[in-house]
């Protein structure tokens, strides 16, 4: 009892310290096992946003236009993030556009209804992985694509009139952008963005004029809102260098536990060492009386592993197999292995003449009469050389796989039992059916049909 108290308190400190090594977790909420598959990651986001329309962009040149106009735009999209810093996007936008005095002095000014525009762009995200950060609370973006825009354009004339193009115009458009990406909360991002759309033609206020096509710009701010559960990390914003130094600490604290739990095993192990030590001695002392009071037991003086005062038959001849009592053991005959039977090219090609002539009744197991003669021949080789036999029933595809299935194992049986009524014997031969499986021929052609329906012999 007082050997295990004392043993008690290393015991407990074991137990802690081996507990500890099983309980370290993540200190960063983000994290995700390096290396691991998309499924660890939210991708698939929604956005919109709302701002300004305008024909001035940074890309300046002789717009057809002098006075660019600023008018409300609005816009979304949905976004799949393939990567850490690409993604695909699928966007809309609308608004309207203007601008006053044309440079070639006609028109006094233009505005352009854009009715819809969609686009498809990727996205490329600049500064996902930080080295000073574990996550970066702003991301900036360059995104480009191509789409197509729908919009109707009006005009007014330096003398006043106003002419109102009477049909939609419908263009590709290449959207060129940039924009910063802030995190709100885990799921919610503010996005600052600025596009450039270029458009494929020159009549986006609506009359054709210089060798330039048209563009316009659109600034915007708005939400993107990250799509499933919200355990996971955005892909967009997540740093894989945090993750990587999480990784390293939990192993590192790991490591430190198994250390302390390894000391105090090694401790508990001397502690134990030391009171066994004392029991030894106590055990040896106890161990040479008993070998002495041994030696009178294990005299055996015809070597026959019995000792003398169990021997019940003394002085058997050396070398003889003896039982517990000293006494010879029975001598049990050798038995002869049993003669192989080879199948031979000859059996062989009785088997393939069955095979070839046996034939059924229409979609029934029946055989017909002119098969007997060569089954009989299969039977008379059962019982001369006690060959085993398989029998595997096959049909075409033509028919239900339930009737197929059926009628290839009643056929296969039908076999077994005529052979068996020929004295063949019943527990050597195996019967089974496998419907339209394993066709030998294109069950597309008559002929192919007609192979592919079979009962295949196998001796062994």
């Amino acid at each position: 009892m007082k050997s295990f108290l004392k043993k008690t308190p290393l015991l407990v400190t074991g137990v802690l310290l081996a507990g500890g090594a099983f309980a370290q977790t993540s200190p960063d909420p983000n994290y995700v096992k390096p290396f691991s598959g998309i499924d660890a990651y939210r991708t698939w986001s929604v956005g919109v946003n709302a701002g300004v329309m305008t024909p001035y962009s940074i890309f300046q040149g002789k717009d057809d236009f002098i006075n660019p106009g600023v008018d409300l735009g609005y816009g979304a999209y949905i976004k799949d993030q393939l990567l850490p810093s690409f993604g695909l996007q699928l966007g809309f936008m609308g608004g309207k556009v203007s601008a006053n005095n044309s440079r070639s002095g006609d028109f006094s000014s233009y505005h352009t209804d854009v009715r819809y525009a969609f686009d498809i762009s990727g996205n490329v995200t600049l500064a996902n992985i930080s080295w000073m950060n574990r996550q970066n609370a702003i991301q900036p973006y360059l995104t480009a694509g191509w789409g197509l825009a729908t919009y109707r354009p009006s005009f007014t004339s330096t003398g006043g009139g106003t002419s109102v193009v009477n049909h939609t115009i419908t263009n590709g458009y290449i959207p060129v952008g940039l924009g910063v990406k802030i995190g709100l909360t885990s799921s919610i991002n503010f996005d600052l963005g600025y596009t450039v759309n270029f458009i494929d033609g020159d009549n986006l206020d609506g009359y054709n004029y210089g060798a330039t096509n048209d563009k316009f710009s659109y600034a915007h701010a708005g939400l993107e809102f990250s799509l499933g559960k919200s355990s996971k990390p955005q892909l967009a914003r997540h740093n894989p260098v945090a993750s990587m130094q999480s990784e390293y600490l939990m192993d590192e604290a790991r490591l430190q536990a198994a250390q302390d739990a390894e000391r105090a095993r090694n401790a508990q192990l001397r502690a134990d060492l030391d009171a066994t030590r004392g029991d030894l001695a106590a055990t040896k002392n106890a161990l040479n009386q008993t070998n002495a009071n041994l030696a009178r037991f294990t005299m055996d003086s015809d070597n026959d592993g019995v000792p003398d005062f169990l021997d019940k038959c003394p002085n058997t001849p050396a070398g003889t197999k003896v039982d517990g009592s000293g006494c010879p053991l029975p001598v049990t005959p050798v038995r002869q292995p049993d003669v192989k039977v080879y199948v031979t090219e000859q059996d062989r090609a009785i088997v393939k003449e069955a095979i070839k002539n046996l034939e059924f009744d229409f979609n029934k197991a029946t055989i017909r009469e002119h098969s007997f003669a060569s089954l009989d021949k299969v039977a008379q080789l059962l019982i001369d050389k006690g060959f085993n036999l398989k029998l595997a029933g096959y049909t075409d595809n033509v028919g239900s796989q339930s009737f197929n299935l059926k009628l290839s194992k009643d056929r296969a049986e039908s076999v077994k039992s005529y052979l068996v009524s020929k004295n063949a014997d019943a527990s050597k031969i195996q019967a089974e059916g496998y419907g339209k499986e394993h066709p030998i021929a294109s069950n597309k052609t008559a002929s192919g049909r007609q192979t592919n329906r079979r009962v295949e012999f196998t001796l062994f």
